[in-house]
């Protein structure tokens, strides 16, 4: 009678151990978001003026605008791989340090308009955005299932400041470029270098304990969990991790989701730097667009991680599909004033937000612990691999049908996530195939 009566065991995630751990790795990873946004914030404005002025074609400079997206696309299964050996630490300050490597080959790019340096550059910088992405699922680590997504929209929030301030480098870069007598947009990716290398040091220093390494032993699964068996060839991971999403209906629907999201941002925002240039807005209109676009990706993020922890991750998706059609409707109709593109850019960043803050949640709750992190990975990659294609059509798409034809092709890519939503049995709304832990 007595063991009948004895409360049950505390979980691990609550454990005042675990939980000071969570309070610093949420506030170190939020810290070096900031500082590795501002750097990253150079590439989707400056680096896209940058490829039209190294390269000779349109279609090139799509090629080098592509860049980024791809870079992103091939490290996110290496960045999960990298924290399944050696944990987040690892793989976050490496991510952050390529990345700063890839701002310093871009100053060169511009100073000598090379366009293999300026590709080149262009994929190492991408690499930030994969750890941008891999952030947020290092803020779950630790967290309690129930708290996971508001963790992983604090990370995702505090970027606001350095992704604002980002895109707005061009300023003083000229700065940067008059005081050493550097070439046009040059010193924005100087200042970027400055700030990714920061974010890289910040990240090895801070980032203690290891969250994830930290979560494996509370949980007793480091074994199960642990290195990537070297026996088991690449590509036979990947498939058994998209099996393994595939299998899960929660998880499937996450995954296709966040890939439509992504894609219809990446596509949409990477040619609207072109084709506001095209209608005579100088570099700080520019600037100033994609920080609204931002503002909406990033400022809102608690918001949409408590929404969808309160009242599930499958109506906040569709709240999101709905604000990204009104963005597409406004770019639509009046993408041909600075005013409309703004508003759509912002409804853009905004439905991403939503899609992809409760997306990802769903997913890092619907799939075992034991095959959470590459399948993370896999998440990320597949998202930029197919937003890189979007890219790469996008600039084509601008240059045939306008931005009106743009925003209508963009609108065809949120159909496979729509047909997975409206096809969701709604008395298993928000049900989840697996369990939490």
């Amino acid at each position: 009678m007595a063991l009948a009566s004895e409360a049950p065991p505390t979980p691990w995630w609550d454990t005042a151990e675990v939980q000071g751990s969570q309070t610093r790795t949420v506030r170190t990873l939020a810290s070096s978001h900031i500082i590795g946004a501002i750097g990253m914030g150079a590439a989707p404005t400056v680096g896209v003026l940058l490829a039209e002025a190294v390269m000779d074609s349109e279609t090139l400079a799509g090629i080098a605008r592509t860049s980024t997206t791809l870079g992103a696309a091939l490290a996110g299964i290496p960045l999960a791989a990298l924290a399944a050996r050696h944990g987040r630490r690892t793989a976050l300050g490496s991510g952050w340090f390529v990345a700063g490597m890839g701002a310093t080959i871009l100053i060169f790019a511009a100073i000598s308009s090379n366009p293999i340096t300026l590709v080149l550059g262009m994929l190492l910088i991408g690499v930030g955005s994969a750890v941008t992405l891999q952030s947020r699922f290092a803020a779950t680590d630790l967290a309690a299932p129930e708290r996971r997504g508001r963790a992983l929209s604090i990370v995702v929030w505090v970027g606001t400041l350095g992704a604002v301030v980002g895109p707005n480098l061009g300023v003083p870069g000229e700065a940067v470029e008059a005081a050493f007598g550097l070439p046009p947009l040059s010193g924005a990716f100087v200042i970027a270098a400055v700030f990714l290398f920061a974010a890289s040091g910040f990240i090895f220093l801070f980032l203690r304990p290891d969250p994830l390494t930290l979560a494996r032993r509370k949980s007793g699964v480091l074994v199960a969990a642990g290195p990537v068996k070297p026996k088991i060839p690449f590509g036979r991971r990947l498939a058994l991790s998209l099996r393994v999403i595939w299998s899960i209906p929660a998880s499937r629907l996450a995954f296709v989701s966040t890939i439509s999201a992504h894609a219809v941002m990446v596509g949409v925002m990477t040619m609207t730097p072109v084709h506001m240039h095209h209608h005579g807005g100088s570099i700080s209109i520019v600037g100033l667009t994609i920080s609204f676009h931002v503002v909406g990706m990033y400022a809102f993020a608690p918001l949409v991680g408590q929404l969808a922890d309160r009242i599930g991750s499958v109506s906040t998706i569709v709240v999101g599909f709905g604000i990204l059609v009104v963005a597409l409707v406004v770019n639509m109709i009046f993408g041909g004033a600075t005013s409309g593109v703004m508003v759509g850019l912002f409804l853009l960043g905004l439905g991403w937000s939503f899609v992809t803050v409760s997306g990802s949640t769903m997913l890092t709750n619907s799939i075992p612990s034991t095959e959470r992190t590459l399948v993370q990975g896999v998440a990320d990659t597949s998202m930029n691999t197919v937003a890189a294609a979007a890219a790469a059509l996008a600039g084509p798409t601008l240059a045939l049908f306008g931005f009106a034809g743009l925003s209508i092709g963009a609108a065809l890519v949120l159909v496979p996530g729509a047909v997975l939503l409206a096809r969701w049995p709604s008395r298993k709304i928000d049900q989840l195939a697996t369990p939490l832990r």
